[in-house]
Order: structure tokens, then C-alpha cells, then sequence
């Protein structure tokens, strides 16, 4: 395998990992190192040959490789970035679904049932959905530069019914949180957690599927922290009103102006009204015995007047961390914007590595596949941040020599300025530039996309450039 920063960042990327025998270890390398090399390509097309191929094959369907192994490595990386940094940091926690066209259902799982058209008597046409569930958590600094993950779930669910069907039946908010599907955000709060080994300086982020009277409980006894949207308008001081009925008396602390932009792209300025209140929360009301009150912060912003061409901004947030000013406010309300970064990591697994693209048959394989590729896009995502946040870095944290002598010579510094030891930000700008980014002085920083476009063809450059170097000598 050529020396290059693919094979120096994934022999310090996975020397935490540990399989059943030593050889099992080489070829993982082998196959990430291939898989890094043609982001976005099949299997086939990465590994080049056949020996390679089936090489992988046999590692996917290798009953004695679980998807853990595979990521232990990078667990422990990210635990060490976290390690190196200081203050709070932010771990985002989402689902997201992976979706597979397969004629039969049984050997991978399903994840639901959606609506395919019209039967001729106006019935709806349902059809399976086959494919898997991953439940992750990504770490984040405060200035968005992703740590890595530290934690995944993946599962797949053995028959569906829809949430009205469950209801006539049972009274979902009586079901104790194990026996759910939702107890992977509990699941994943503690093992991320435990991993980061410092709790007072997490705040778990999730979207309003996190809204879990269990989760707050949980959190609390681990003594770490959380900041969720909530959805559900639980009883509040001494049960005898809701947190809506407190929200609604709660006067406006101040105001906070934000950009959007609207279905179309245009840009506007929204302005938020921004309330917050502590409160004493109450349990559902059938398990009041297992879980006792929390005290919580409830902050409420909504836009003011009505926008034209998208959707009213109303955040209702609630976290066990104190508010006692408006700028408290606010912060929570920037950390919480944060929580996009994870739909972007989701971006890069589904549209970079292509992951519904693959053709192995079981859920197995297809689990250990998606695993491989949860390190590669966030090495893409991971490169593209570091030229917002860290942009003075040195070169030599993503490069090798011979890649920014490469860089060097492919993409010219503009203005004929060729100063030495250049920062990691121009080598980042070059390799987007060999993805198609343009580099104009309006333009905004390179983003993912022409990033793994770059990174493709300048891995391609490299080998080109090594077997010309073997010829010629």
C-alpha cells in the first residue's frame, strides 16, 4: 500500500481496534485504506481486482467481526480528541435510516411501511420498506469541529405497526422505556458518556424524538447534561397546570435577530421573542412512582410576525442546565442549532460513501459496510470543519509531504505567493479546488461535497504519480 495520509491517519485512527486474530486486523486496514481511496465507488471498484474483492467479502460476512470492532478504534480516537480539548462540548444524537431495494425483505429487515400510489378503489398501496436503523452520537465542539463518534445502534425492526394501531391496543405512555424503541437514546446518552469519561462537560442535543421523561432521569443520575426540543406539554409545578400554561404568563426577556433563508434560498432576518422559566416537572402520571420531579429550564423563542415562503420559527427547548439571562438564552439556542451537524454526517454516509448503494444481501454485512463508512465520512466531515475552526492548523495533522508537494504543484497559490509551511487551510482550499470548488473571493468556505470529489481525484493524482516514480527508477 503507497505511503500516504490515508494509510498514516487510518493507522492512528485504528490502532484501538481488536479482532479474533492478526490477520483479520491487516485486512481491515487493507479495506479501509481501498474504501478511502474511492469514496463512492462499489466494492469492486474500490478494491480493484478480484483477490481484493473477495478479500472484503469474506471480512463483511465474517461472523467473528461485529460492527463494535470495527468502530472500538474510533471510539477511543474521539475519546482522545475530547481528551485535548477544553470546556463544554456537545454530542448530537439522531436516527437516520438506510434503505435498500431488495426483492426480498427477510435477510436484511425492514424498517416501516410507506405509501407506494393509489389502488383503482382509492386504497392506498402500502409497501415494505427493507433496510436498517442507525442510532449515532457525534461529539462536537462549540465551534462545530466534529471529535468523531461515540456511539452507535443499529437494528432493524421484525414487524411494524403503525402508532394508531399500537394505541387501540395499549396505552404507549404506560409501556416501561426498555421494552421501546426509544430506549436507544437513553442506551446511547450513557454509553457516549462513559466513553468521554467526563460528564459535567457533555450536553446531549437531540431533536423533539428525544423529548423522554426517562431521559432527564437518566441524565441526571450520570450527572451530565441535556438540551432537547420538546414536544410534549408535561404537568408542571404542583400538577395543577402545564409547562404551556406557565409558558404562556412568562414575560418576553428579549428579542434575538437571526438569518434564514426561506424554500428558495433568499435570505431574510427573523426575529425571535425569547421567554425562559424554571419549573418543577412532573412525571406522566402512570409512572409517577418509578421517577420523581426534575427541575428544568423551559426556553420558548418565537418569531415574531408571520414569514413569507417557509414555516414560522418556534423553538420550545428544555434543559436541566440554568438560564438567568437572555445571552444564557441565546447560547443554548446557538448549541442547539448545532444539531444539524449530525444530519450532515448522515449527508455524507448516504450521498458521499453512497451507503444504499451497496448490494451485499444480509443485515449483517450490510451493518459492518455502514460502520466503515462512519469513519470515512467523518474524516470527510472532519477536514471540511477544520478549515472553519482551526483553519492556522498546521498541514501535517491531514497531509503527507508528498500530498502538499503534489497540492503544490496541481494548484499554484494565487498571486504566485509560494510561502512555506503554508496552514492546513490552504491544502484544504487546493484539494476542494481539484473537487470544483472555485475559490472566488465571495465564495463560502469549501463544504463536503467538492471535498470527497478533491480528496478522490487527488488520491488517483498520488498513485499516478508513485507508479511513474517505480517506472522511471
Amino acid at each position: 500500500m503507497k505511503e500516504s495520509s490515508c494509510r498514516s491517519w487510518i493507522d492512528e485512527e485504528l490502532a484501538g481496534c481488536q479482532f479474533a486474530d492478526a490477520r483479520l486486523d491487516r485486512r481491515f486496514r487493507t479495506l479501509v485504506a481501498r474504501l478511502s481511496e474511492g469514496i463512492g465507488e462499489s466494492i469492486p471498484m474500490a478494491c480493484q481486482d478480484w483477490a481484493a474483492t473477495k478479500a472484503a467479502y469474506r471480512f463483511f460476512s465474517n461472523e467473528r467481526v461485529s460492527e463494535r470492532q470495527i468502530l472500538e478504534g474510533h471510539f477511543q480516537a474521539t475519546r482522545e480528541r475530547f481528551q485535548a480539548t477544553a470546556g463544554t462540548a456537545l454530542v448530537l444524537h439522531d436516527t437516520t435510516e438506510f434503505s435498500f431495494q431488495r426483492e426480498k425483505t427477510q435477510p436484511i429487515g425492514m424498517t416501516g411501511l410507506t405509501c407506494s400510489g393509489g389502488e383503482k378503489k382509492g386504497r392506498p398501496r402500502m409497501h415494505t420498506v427493507c433496510g436498517i436503523l442507525m442510532h449515532d452520537s457525534l461529539v462536537v465542539t462549540l465551534e462545530g469541529l466534529p471529535l468523531g463518534l461515540a456511539a452507535v445502534k443499529f437494528w432493524t425492526r421484525k414487524k411494524f405497526k403503525g402508532c394508531n394501531a399500537l394505541k387501540k391496543r395499549i396505552n404507549p405512555t404506560r409501556v416501561p422505556i426498555e421494552e421501546k424503541e426509544s430506549m436507544r437514546w437513553i442506551e446511547n446518552l450513557r454509553k457516549s458518556t462513559d466513553l468521554l469519561s467526563e460528564p459535567q462537560r457533555c450536553v446531549h442535543i437531540g431533536d423533539r424524538e428525544s423529548d423522554i421523561y426517562e431521559l432527564f432521569c437518566a441524565a441526571q443520575d450520570i450527572e451530565t447534561h441535556f438540551l432537547v426540543r420538546t414536544c410534549v406539554d408535561r404537568l408542571a409545578g404542583d400538577g395543577g397546570h402545564t409547562i404551556q400554561d406557565q409558558m404562556s404568563k412568562a414575560p418576553v426577556e428579549g428579542e434575538h435577530s437571526i438569518e434564514v433563508r426561506d424554500s428558495k434560498g433568499n435570505p431574510s432576518t427573523a426575529v425571535l421573542e425569547i421567554r425562559y422559566q424554571r419549573l418543577r416537572i412532573l412525571p406522566p402520571i402512570g409512572k409517577q412512582k418509578r421517577y420523581p420531579p426534575v427541575m428544568l429550564t423551559v426556553i420558548h423563542a418565537q418569531e415574531r410576525g408571520t414569514p413569507k415562503g417557509r414555516d414560522k420559527i418556534d423553538w420550545k427547548l428544555i434543559t436541566d442546565l440554568p438560564v438567568t439571562s437572555l445571552s444564557e438564552a441565546v447560547q443554548k439556542l446557538q448549541w442547539y442549532a448545532l444539531r444539524w451537524k449530525i444530519e450532515t454526517f448522515h449527508k455524507i454516509l448516504k450521498s458521499g460513501c453512497r451507503a444504499e448503494d451497496s448490494r451485499l444481501r444480509t443485515a449483517d454485512r450490510l451493518l459492518r459496510l455502514v460502520a466503515v463508512f462512519c469513519i470515512l465520512s467523518w474524516r470527510i466531515f472532519w477536514m471540511t470543519m477544520m478549515n472553519r475552526s482551526a483553519s492556522s492548523a498546521p498541514a501535517v495533522i491531514a497531509f503527507t509531504a508528498t500530498e502538499c508537494r503534489l497540492l503544490d504543484h496541481l494548484v499554484p497559490d494565487r498571486g504566485g505567493d509560494g510561502v512555506r509551511n503554508k496552514p492546513l487551510s490552504s491544502y484544504i482550499n487546493k484539494v476542494a479546488r481539484l473537487g470544483g470548488y472555485l475559490a472566488r473571493a465571495s465564495d463560502p468556505p469549501p463544504g463536503n461535497i467538492v471535498m470527497w470529489r478533491g480528496l478522490s481525484r487527488l488520491t488517483d493524482i498520488e498513485l499516478g504519480f508513485q507508479v511513474a516514480q517505480v517506472v522511471g527508477n
